[in-house]
């Protein structure tokens, strides 16, 4: 007979019985392997017969996960019911969704089901539990190289010396995890266009789809249809890639650019950062989105900077021509010919253009204002945010000071010219500075006021003076992106005055 060992008992709540041992269930078997009978087994160890009928049966002592026993719920088949209407809800305005309680009345009403109104809110509760879980996971997605998606991040930023929050536009290339940014004014259309024109150009390509926010900036999503804006219908078709929108609160279906949102806020606008000129600015920001990119791949463990390659290499060539992202629409001019814009931004146009109807040309960054057949009046940088502004161009007064000279002294063109310039303008006659003013009149009209400007201020430093065709030729070139010509220095006249023993040598 082999040794008996008794168990300690434990109370199993659950069953309403006394748990046995392992030493206790390996003596009974022992037990049963010596010789002896159910029943002689049951009164050595002090367990039923039907105890040891169970373990001698039992094949299996692996340890089992412990797992809790779930029970089916009345409630179970009524499952996608109850979740179509939490679906409906999420379009309903929030005072008008359900309740636990209406749930409960609606399942005993119109279902039939007869449980209890606690029931239903247990399960309510629990399944909203779930149902959140899976919202706040992000799906593990497969993304093909050349593939991206876009999205907006917000940063404060010191804009000229000024504190002011501001948006960013992202796009990243799920496959190597690379991304890229760029700050911008605003979500709407036009700066979503001119974000993914910059990126297109850094990268040389355009990816073959791109998965945007809930159709944020470029659209607005009519019951399950996104509708897109013609900005970004042509844009979409001048550089030939595919488009689609996650679903509403399914930010996971993007998760790799909104987790660049935020590296890129913590990695390069953490403390905020300085902008002079945005510009310039965005320029060096996508050389430092790149350098980011510096480091392995979380996952595939391969630096992200080499991934990018066969991103690179997947993306379609860029068309021979840019687009222009600009939107145009219609304004009329005031008694002071200016236009307003989003009911509080002034532009100055022409004061004779007072009562016409314009042509505006809406771009990211600017606003150019254009008679009826098409001809720049003047051009300015747009304005946003909620505050009334009044934006006047110097330009705009020149055509009225050509013909009203005695004003020079007060205008906003005399104000905004440099102080060398000014006293030259200053000393003329009536009639000299009316001339002058014509030529800056009608330069403005071809090449813009920030062209002209440069062109008058270089002419007048280079040469003592303003004439029509130093001006028009610097004014072009500043308008183009060009370097500006570089006048001769002073000839040195000394050699000459050796050569003809001038000056006593």
């Amino acid at each position: 007979m082999g040794l008996i060992c008794w168990s300690s008992s434990e109370s199993n709540r659950k069953a309403g019985r006394k748990m046995i041992g392992m030493p206790t269930i390996n003596s009974i078997r022992q037990l049963r392997r010596d010789g002896l009978s159910v029943t002689d087994i049951a009164s050595a160890t002090g367990v039923s017969r039907d105890t040891v009928y169970k373990y001698l049966k039992k094949d299996d002592f692996s340890p089992q996960i412990p797992s809790k026993q779930k029970h089916a719920s009345k409630l179970d088949p009524y499952r996608s019911i109850i979740e179509s209407w939490l679906d409906e809800d999420k379009t309903n305005w929030k005072k008008q969704r359900h309740t636990s309680r209406r749930i409960y009345q609606r399942l005993t009403e119109e279902c039939g089901v007869n449980v209890s109104e606690s029931a239903v809110n247990r399960y309510v509760r629990k399944l909203k539990e779930t149902r959140k879980a899976y919202e706040d996971t992000y799906l593990d997605l497969d993304w093909a190289p050349g593939e991206a998606q876009a999205d907006f991040g917000e940063a404060d930023f010191y804009l000229l010396g000024t504190r002011r929050r501001m948006h960013y536009f992202v796009v990243t290339f799920p496959y190597s995890n690379v991304g890229f940014a760029q700050v911008l004014p605003s979500e709407n259309s036009e700066c979503v266009c001119e974000g993914l024109k910059k990126i297109f150009e850094y990268t040389g390509g355009v990816p073959s789809r791109i998965v945007f926010d809930n159709a944020t900036g470029i659209g607005r999503r009519v019951c399950k249809e996104v509708r897109t804006t013609d900005l970004f219908g042509a844009f979409a078709a001048h550089y030939g890639f595919a488009y689609s929108f996650c679903n509403p609160a399914s930010g996971n279906e993007k998760g790799n650019v909104e987790n660049k949102v935020g590296f890129i806020r913590r990695n390069l606008f953490a403390p905020p950062a300085q902008v002079h000129n945005i510009d310039i600015f965005n320029k060096h920001l996508l050389d430092k989105c790149l350098r980011l990119s510096d480091k392995p791949h979380w996952i595939k463990g391969e630096p992200e900077s080499q991934l990018f390659v066969e991103d690179s290499f997947a993306l379609s060539g860029l068309p021979a021509k840019p687009f222009d992202p600009v939107r145009y629409v219609s304004a009329r001019a005031n008694k002071q010919g200016k236009i307003c814009l989003c009911g509080h931004h002034y532009y100055s146009s022409d004061p004779s253009l007072a009562g016409k109807t314009l042509i505006v040309a809406l771009r990211a960054f600017s606003v150019s204002i254009h008679t009826d057949d098409g001809a720049l009046v003047c051009e300015h940088r747009r304005a946003y945010g909620d505050a009334p502004t009044d934006t006047t161009s110097p330009a705009s007064q020149l055509p009225l000071l050509c013909a009203k000279p005695g004003g020079w002294k007060n205008s906003k063109v005399r104000s905004a010219i440099d102080d060398d310039l000014r006293g030259y303008l200053d000393s003329l006659e009536s009639g000299e500075l009316k001339a002058s003013l014509r030529l800056l009149r009608d330069e403005c009209a071809k090449s813009g006021w920030a062209a002209t400007l440069g062109a008058a201020e270089l002419a007048y430093s280079s040469t003592g003076r303003i004439d029509g065709a130093s001006l028009s030729v610097s004014a072009a070139r500043i308008a183009d992106g060009a370097s500006c010509i570089n006048y001769d220095d002073p000839i040195d006249l000394s050699i000459y005055d050796v050569a003809l023993n001038i000056g006593g040598r």
